[in-house]
């Protein structure tokens, strides 16, 4: 199969479908945590903006300037985002990780979506595109704990 073959395969109708339809898009008016990721490879940028409330995601916005694998990515975790917890996040990032670059098993439910991503173990430059969301969320999470246990 010839590369380009590869990677008109890699973006499939359903990865196009969830990058076309990427939830709760802008910016809060006052969240506890905003982390802004940027992929220096591709150039692909996320902001990830939250509001916790015991120990859960309890508002979340994501501003997403990314490839459609980017934005596929951004897209299942903006749909699972709300109601997870820290520990629900860190174990999602590090199964996509695993996914992506150790044929790792699916990441968990709620996000077992991201398994739609599988295709994109073979481009490691797309990688780092797939992670930002899942980074930025997973660090936004922490910095409002640690600020909270402070």
């Amino acid at each position: 199969m010839s590369a380009e073959s590869d990677l008109i395969k890699l973006y499939s109708q359903r990865i196009l479908a969830l990058a076309a339809d990427i939830p709760h898009l802008g910016r809060l008016d006052a969240p506890d945590a905003s982390v802004r990721k940027r992929s220096p490879l591709c150039g692909s940028t996320v902001t990830v903006d939250i509001v916790m409330k015991d120990g859960r995601i309890a508002q979340y916005a994501q501003d997403v300037k990314a490839c459609a694998l980017g934005q596929a990515s951004a897209a299942v975790i903006g749909a699972h985002a709300i109601g997870a917890t820290e520990a629900e996040l860190l174990a999602t990032r590090d199964a996509l990780r695993a996914m992506l670059k150790e044929d790792g098993p699916t990441p968990p439910a709620p996000f077992e979506d991201l398994e739609v991503l599988r295709p994109a173990q073979a481009y490691k430059n797309r990688h780092a595109s797939i992670m930002l969301t899942i980074d930025a969320l997973t660090e936004a999470a922490a910095e409002v704990q640690q600020s909270q246990r402070a």
